[in-house]
C-alpha cells in the first residue's frame, strides 16, 4: 500500500509541475501602460459642450480621481455638475499588446450605453485617440461613430475632446480640461 501511495504522490507531483509550467504568467507593463500612469491622481475638471441645433451650449465643473490597477489599467471616476444636474462617470483604459491598441470603456449616470474604446497614441506621445460607437444624439434609435482625444499639454494639464461625424467630417462637440490637484 505504501508503494501505491508513493507512486500516486510522484504522479501528482509530475502533473502539478506540468500544470504549473503551463500557467499563464502575469502581464508586465509595457511603455504604453506606463504612458497611462500619468493619468493617476486627483484632477479638477471644467467642460464645455457646444450647442446642438435648437439647444444652448453649457459648461460643467467637476473632479476626477484616477487610480492604477497593477500598472496595466487606469480607472478614472468622475463627478460633474451642470444646469442643476450631477453626472457620475467611470473611464477604464489599458493597452492590449496583441491588438497593439489602447482599449477601454466609458459609463456615466446619464446614459445606459457602455462605450467601448480602441485607439492609438500619436507619434509625439501626447495625444491618445480613441474610437467608439454610441447613440446618435441627433437621430434617436440610431448609432453613430465617435472619436475622443486625450491630450497632455503638460504633466498637470490634460484635455479630453469628443467628436462625432457629420457628413463624413469629425466635428468637436465637447471639451473637458483637467488640472492636476495632486
Amino acid at each position: 500500500m505504501l508503494k501505491f501511495s508513493l507512486k500516486g504522490l510522484l504522479a501528482f507531483c509530475l502533473v502539478a509541475t506540468c500544470v504549473q509550467a503551463q500557467e499563464p504568467q502575469p502581464s508586465k507593463p509595457e511603455k504604453e501602460h506606463e504612458w497611462l500612469q500619468q493619468l493617476v491622481g486627483e484632477w479638477e475638471t471644467h467642460g464645455k459642450m457646444d450647442a446642438a441645433p435648437g439647444q444652448e451650449a453649457f459648461e460643467c465643473h467637476g473632479s476626477e480621481t484616477t487610480r492604477s490597477i497593477g500598472g496595466l489599467w487606469v480607472v478614472a471616476e468622475g463627478e460633474a455638475a451642470s444646469m442643476g444636474m450631477s453626472v457620475e462617470s467611470v473611464l477604464t483604459l489599458g493597452y492590449d499588446p496583441a491588438k497593439k491598441k489602447f482599449v477601454g470603456t466609458w459609463i456615466d449616470s446619464m446614459f445606459n450605453h457602455l462605450w467601448h474604446y480602441e485607439g492609438t497614441l500619436d507619434e509625439s506621445g501626447t495625444v491618445l485617440t480613441l474610437l467608439t460607437e454610441g447613440p446618435n444624439f441627433t437621430k434617436p434609435g440610431e448609432m453613430a461613430p465617435y472619436k475622443e482625444t486625450l491630450e497632455f499639454k503638460d504633466k498637470d494639464h490634460k484635455v479630453f475632446s469628443s467628436y462625432t461625424q457629420v457628413d463624413g467630417e469629425w466635428v468637436k462637440f465637447m471639451t473637458v480640461e483637467g488640472k492636476r490637484v495632486k
